[in-house]
């Protein structure tokens, strides 16, 4: 299998993020073009991810491209799904009027994602992960 395109950092307990992950993996069809990694495992590894921290990674979506270069936020939804031939669907997040907006709704959405999905604040979680 070829190397991957794109690593998806992902947060492994979120349901909402789970089951995103599961509609991009049915529709890479086994090809590896992505490779998802969840970050809420206890072996994450930042150093094998970009220097991307679990805070950081908790914080907003992280993806890595084949080259090296970190993609964050709206992006990196934009780049995963140009991958599995969705790519249609985040063009107009590219769109001079739509981006700003698009950027600020997820900018909401990830500093709220984890009260809204009934889980501790990141503070906390990171408290727990580092065994305080």
């Amino acid at each position: 299998m070829a190397k991957p395109q794109l690593t998806l950092l992902f947060d492994g307990a979120c349901p909402l993020c789970r089951r995103e992950v599961q509609a991009l993996r049915s529709r890479d069809q086994g090809k590896g073009l992505i490779c998802f990694v969840d970050i809420d495992v206890q072996d994450y590894d930042p150093a094998a991810h970009g220097g991307i921290s679990y805070r950081e990674a908790m914080g907003r979506i992280h993806a890595i491209g084949a080259d090296g270069r970190v993609i964050v936020d709206v992006a990196a939804f934009r780049e995963a799904y140009r991958l599995v031939g969705l790519g249609w669907l985040y063009a107009p997040t590219t769109w001079p009027l739509l981006k700003p907006l698009v950027d600020g709704i997820y900018g909401l959405w990830a500093s709220w994602r984890l009260k809204l999905t009934g889980r501790a604040d990141l503070q906390t979680l990171c408290a727990q992960r580092e065994g305080r």
